[in-house]
C-alpha cells in the first residue's frame, strides 16, 4: 500500500494517511477520474468501508479528498447512519483527522493558510471554496480546461467522455447544464475542469 499512495500523496502524509486506512479498515480504490466527485465513501453489503478517489488528482487534492471520504466513514461510524453527509458531525471529524496533515511538510506554504481557513467550516466539496480550488489547480499537470464557472452562458463545453452540453443558470453553488444530444439538466461544481467548445 505504501508505494502504490507514495506515487498520489506527499511523502511526509503517508505514514498518518495508511495508519487512518489501517484503522479503519477502509479499502481504498484509486480509479479514472469521475467528473461530478473527486472521490466517495461507502459501506459495502460485506460489511466493509470501500473508498474511490480519482487517480488524476494532483497529491494536494487527493490527501484532502481521502481524508474528506475518511471522516464519512468515522463520522457514520461515530454518530450513526442518521446524521447529515456534511453536518456538523463530520465537519468536526473532518477537521480533527485533517489538523495533522496542515503543516509545511506536507502542504506548500502558500496554500496552508487557505486551508487553516476552509477548515474552520469545511464544505462538502473543497471545489466550491474557489480560492482554495484555484489555489490548488496551480499544481495539477497543464491542461488545456476551463472551470465550469469560466463558459460563458449559454457556451458548450464537453466532458472527457465526449458528452456535450450547455452553460445554463448558477443555481445556489453549482451550474445547470443541459446535455445537448438528450436535454437532461445536470448540476456541475463551479470548478469542475471541462473543455470548452464555442
Amino acid at each position: 500500500m505504501d508505494e502504490i499512495l507514495s506515487k498520489y500523496i506527499p511523502s511526509a502524509a503517508s505514514s498518518g494517511i495508511i495508519q487512518l486506512l489501517k484503522d479503519h479498515e477502509v479499502h481504498l480504490k484509486i480509479v479514472n477520474e469521475r467528473v461530478t466527485r473527486h472521490g466517495d465513501y461507502r459501506k459495502m453489503p460485506n460489511g466493509q468501508h470501500q473508498i474511490t478517489v480519482n487517480s488524476n488528482l494532483n497529491p494536494y487534492r487527493f490527501t484532502i479528498t481521502l481524508v474528506h471520504e475518511i471522516a464519512h466513514l468515522v463520522a457514520f461510524t461515530k454518530y450513526g447512519r442518521g446524521i447529515k453527509p456534511h453536518g456538523k458531525e463530520w465537519k468536526h471529524t473532518f477537521q480533527l483527522l485533517m489538523l495533522p496533515f496542515l503543516r509545511p511538510e506536507v502542504f506548500p506554504t502558500r496554500i496552508l493558510p487557505l486551508l487553516a481557513n476552509h477548515f474552520k467550516n469545511p464544505k462538502a466539496s473543497s471545489d466550491t471554496d474557489a480560492k482554495l480550488s484555484l489555489a490548488l489547480k496551480q499544481y495539477d499537470p497543464p491542461n488545456d480546461k476551463n472551470y465550469i464557472f469560466e463558459i460563458p452562458y449559454g457556451g458548450t463545453f464537453r466532458l472527457y467522455n465526449g458528452k456535450v452540453f450547455k452553460r445554463g443558470n448558477k443555481r445556489v453553488k453549482r451550474y445547470e447544464c443541459v446535455e445537448v444530444s438528450t436535454g437532461r439538466v445536470y448540476l456541475f461544481n463551479p470548478n469542475a475542469e471541462v473543455e470548452f467548445l464555442k
